[in-house]
């Protein structure tokens, strides 16, 4: 969490040459006026607190939906009667919903505001997650699975938001708190489902279903959050929400983010420059957009080919159900200690590429040893994959720092997740038709190997020192 550096930054504006203004945070719109704007510290101090408990609550939520299923995949296809493709399909169901309900959330946070959003996804999360064991076949298994997503899709895209929203000067530490608290919901999800099954009777269904419950303890602080008139109150304008030049971690290493860039001797403070604004910035024209929006749809589509067939591959080398549940739950359970370390590395780097490199590198040795050794090397390719699969919190640290600008930034986050979703839903229904089509996993392995090497060379292209305000 913050440190007392971050609270004195907190505390008044900054100033600094080449550096634009930066209001203070505050518990209301720095647009207000004076006498009714300003909060008492421990007031704002109090709110910040519940937005950051808001987002490690919600991140828990993001992936038990995913991840829950993998260890009972075998089950459900027998229960369903569901053939490989078919379940190939299942574990694409999650990139296509992010991708098309994604998009919405823009949209739905400049009308409502981001805290109702992320509260009505909270609840679309908590109720397809209760409906889904109550599934006769599988469209209306698919059907609630798909209402959870969609509600998991607009809070993915509004968390990067949220953190630049309240958290400006620390975006690198911010979205390593939630993406530490997404990787502990995940790898949670993945240990727990097949012992919560046994002990509530060994079916999958209220195996599945008992992750409603911690959904719906998400909608407390979200609840409260969408009362209060900041959080609530519709996204603001790019020229009322400038984000600093710097990060503070960037300030910290010496390197500043705006090279030499200065605002006009007469620009008004705490605003941002005509070129700095985002309302009519062409996001598709820009390549770093691009270069974000695959990288992330290829690290999206390794990750959800591991939560959908992970367990599946160490079941079929020989290891029991509840010890595959365990290893899918140490490679999710590695983005704990380095989902927070990353985003901060990663802002105090001019370039993420090396980054992107060691972790693609780490996700090839494991597929080599699922190749190689599946059984008798599974807890070093758990991890070796639990590594890689830390792409996810470098992406989005990655898509806080390519923009100057708050709306630039939800521009940026819905463009990059929407679009690299879209691009990921192939990728886990290739792995089950060629596994059918095989009839073993050396041909989806060559497949995740070669889609590794595309993430690789994407992400050198994505972590290049650029804003897409610079039409680059």
């Amino acid at each position: 969490m913050a440190s007392a550096d971050d609270d004195s930054r907190n505390s008044a504006p900054t100033t600094d040459l080449g550096t634009r203004t930066v209001p203070a945070r505050s518990a209301r719109p720095p647009a207000l006026p004076p006498e009714a704007g300003a909060a008492p510290a421990a007031v704002s101090r109090r709110l910040l607190g519940l937005v950051a408990a808001g987002l490690v609550i919600a991140a828990l939520n993001l992936r038990p939906a995913i991840s829950g299923l993998g260890p009972l995949l075998e089950e459900v296809r027998r229960g369903l009667h569901m053939n490989g493709t078919v379940a190939g399909l299942l574990t694409s169901v999650p990139p296509l919903c992010f991708a098309v309900f994604g998009g919405l959330a823009p949209r739905l946070a400049r009308r409502r505001g981001p805290a109702p959003v992320v509260l009505a996804g909270m609840a679309a999360i908590a109720l397809g997650l209760a409906l889904r064991p109550l599934a006769a076949g599988t469209g209306t298994f698919l059907a609630a699975t798909a209402l959870a997503l969609a509600g998991i899709a607009v809070s993915n895209v509004l968390m990067p938001v949220i953190v630049k929203h309240w958290f400006p000067d620390r975006v690198g530490s911010m979205t390593g708190l939630y993406s530490m608290a997404l990787a502990l919901g995940t790898a949670g999800a993945a240990a727990v489902t097949v012992p919560l099954t046994d002990a509530l009777g060994g079916g999958w269904r209220a195996g599945l279903g008992a992750w409603a419950v911690l959904a719906a303890v998400a909608l407390v602080p979200w609840a409260v959050l969408s009362r209060d008139r900041s959080a609530r109150a519709p996204e603001p304008r790019a020229a009322d929400e400038a984000v600093p030049a710097r990060t503070a971690e960037g300030e910290a290493a010496g390197q500043p983010r705006d090279r030499g860039r200065t605002e006009p001797t007469g620009a008004p403070s705490g605003s941002a420059t005509p070129s700095e604004t985002a309302p009519g910035l062409r996001i598709a024209a820009s390549p770093t957009a691009w270069a974000l929006a695959v990288f992330f749809g290829l690290q999206a589509s390794a990750a959800y080919i591991t939560m959908g067939w992970l367990p599946q591959i160490f079941r079929d080398s020989g290891v029991s159900a509840p010890a595959a549940g365990v290893l899918l739950a140490v490679t999710m359970g590695m983005g704990v200690p380095l989902s927070f370390v990353l985003p901060k590395l990663a802002a105090r780097m001019r370039h993420q590429g090396p980054l992107v490199v060691a972790l693609g590198l780490c996700g090839l040795v494991g597929y080599a040893g699922l190749w190689l050794a599946p059984a008798a090397g599974a807890w070093a390719w758990a991890l070796a994959l639990g590594v890689s699969n830390c792409a996810f919190p470098l992406a989005l640290t990655m898509i806080g720092m390519r923009s100057r600008s708050h709306s630039g930034v939800v521009k940026l986050s819905a463009f990059a997740q929407s679009t690299g979703y879209l691009l990921s839903i192939p990728g886990p229904l290739l792995v089950g038709s060629l596994h059918d089509l095989s009839g073993g996993w050396h041909a989806p392995l060559l497949l995740m190997a070669g889609l590794m090497l595309a993430q690789m060379a994407t992400g050198l292209l994505a972590g290049r020192d650029r804003v897409i305000e610079e039409g680059r």
